[in-house]
């Protein structure tokens, strides 16, 4: 988790782009320059469409697609689409200071904030197209007489996501754009109004909980489980699944820094409050990736039983130990120790983890490619990991440095991390970006179109993520040699 100026470098470092592994001829200050403003210029004029972005798009751009097959009404929420491109847009801006950049950052929250629904967050895109759009219950149109989707989600950070660019957005635009700024505020206030009692949220949200009907209490085993799918709406259970709450309690924290309201840090601090209510008890004291209103580990997509979570328990002691640097209060570090030994003695002979371990007997939990529970992985369906990486040794290396740390020294830790990330790029990592660009100013790499079938001829496209992350370079480059 980071704070304000840690999540103002919000694009990971790195490169992806296709070309030799020779070293490349050093870029002069001039053309790495020029070379920020052509990808700038292209993505923003020719690539972006109602001022947002998709996750892929052909190399000529007649074809794209998010989490499926698009059309140029529609664009993506969730990352690596428009949040992620405006974010790079908006950082190159504060360290270059090109116009283009800003205009392409404006115009992608705009976007937003035409895709923001009735209940303050987002989905997973913003439909344009009059016949889909009617389909929403966008808060910038009038309500419609038919029942319109208006679920706002946490799932695979879409709200948060949003949420980020659009506070960094508003805090450059120096709070003055009045429809970006309440646009923020309204979607900070359901997410607080959305929290249940206990601190946690769900998968979504639409109309905030009753508190009366949601009782505060540790998580528990249930008697008994079901073995198969039961279906049903999980997604309003309270749900760390793909990192929901963590990254919720990172945009908190940063909306706290930004407007120094003490209520967003305090919303935070009660989701991680609930990590500490979430802890299972013995011989199991990690987490589920989902709990029903009784705090039981429960069922959610039909791949994923009720069961403790090798994956997302490794990432709730990260989101600990980020909490205790940023309040120093140790109760964040009281689970750790137990949790890590027993993910240690949970790790498959391979080393790695289970995604899923049974209730109790924490035997390694699977499902077959028709979807039947097993203990053999043997027959698994390829979508998804049901085998994730241990990093149990790098956490208690971690934990065991944070937790010996003074109290000057964090606040050293705190610091250090609140730093913008504006290291200079190598020269031969700038000059294999600059050389990368075409005469358009796009990167172009091997690539296909997921969604558009096998028959799909496209083996050269254009992906956003690559364009934050090579946007980022460069302009770390420019604003180390101006």
């Amino acid at each position: 988790m980071n704070r304000v100026a840690a999540v103002l470098s919000g694009i990971v470092l790195g490169l992806t782009v296709a070309g030799s592994e020779l070293p490349a001829a050093e870029s002069t200050p001039t053309e790495v320059r020029r070379s920020l403003i052509r990808a700038a210029e292209f993505y923003t004029r020719h690539v972006a469409t109602h001022g947002g972005y998709v996750y892929r798009y052909s190399a000529d751009l007649q074809k794209s697609e998010g989490e499926g097959k698009t059309t140029r009404d529609t664009v993506w929420v969730q990352p690596p689409g428009t949040p992620t491109v405006g974010l790079a847009l908006l950082e190159a801006w504060e360290r270059t200071g090109e116009p283009v950049l800003l205009e392409g950052a404006t115009a992608a929250g705009e976007c937003l904030i035409q895709g923001q629904l009735r209940s303050g967050g987002w989905t997973d895109r913003i439909e344009f197209a009059d016949s889909d759009r009617r389909k929403f219950a966008y808060r910038v149109d009038p309500p419609a007489k038919k029942r319109q989707f208006n679920v706002s989600t946490f799932d695979d950070d879409k709200t948060q996501s949003a949420l980020r660019f659009l506070i960094r957005l508003d805090a450059a635009r120096k709070f003055q754009d009045a429809p970006l700024h309440e646009a923020v505020t309204f979607a900070l206030e359901a997410i607080l109004k959305n929290q249940f009692p206990n601190g946690g949220w769900g998968q979504g949200f639409e109309t905030p909980p009753d508190p009366a009907k949601f009782p505060v209490q540790p998580a528990s085993y249930p008697e008994s489980w079901p073995r198969k799918y039961p279906g049903g709406d999980y997604w309003w259970f309270y749900t760390f699944n793909d990192n929901a709450i963590a990254d919720t309690i990172e945009m908190l924290l940063l909306a706290g820094e930004v407007y120094r309201e003490d209520r967003y840090q305090a919303a935070a601090l009660k989701a991680a409050d609930f990590i500490l209510l979430a802890q299972m008890p013995e011989p199991q004291p990690a987490w589920a990736q989902q709990y029903d209103f009784q705090m039981h580990p429960v069922w959610a997509r039909k791949f994923e039983p009720a069961a403790i979570s090798g994956g997302e328990s490794q990432g709730l002691i990260r989101t600990l130990l980020d909490v205790y640097v940023e309040t120093g209060d140790r109760k964040y570090l009281e689970p750790i120790p137990r949790a890590l030994a027993y993910l240690k003695r949970s790790e498959l002979p391979d080393g790695r983890l289970s995604r899923f371990y049974e209730l109790q007997t924490n035997k390694p939990l699977y499902l077959t490619k028709t979807y039947e529970l097993t203990y053999d992985d043997g027959d698994l369906p390829t979508h998804y990991g049901f085998q994730v990486p241990s990093r149990v040794n790098e956490l208690q290396k971690q934990y065991d440095r944070i937790a010996g740390l003074s109290a000057d020294k964090l606040v050293r830790q705190r610091r250090s991390r609140a730093a913008p990330k504006s290291s200079q790029p190598s020269a031969d990592e700038v000059a294999r970006v600059v050389e990368a660009l075409d005469d358009r100013g796009a990167w172009v790499e091997p690539g296909r179109l997921k969604y558009h079938g096998k028959a799909d001829p496209t083996d050269r496209i254009i992906d956003s993520a690559t364009f934050a992350r090579n946007l980022d370079v460069l302009s770390r480059a420019v604003a180390a040699k101006p």
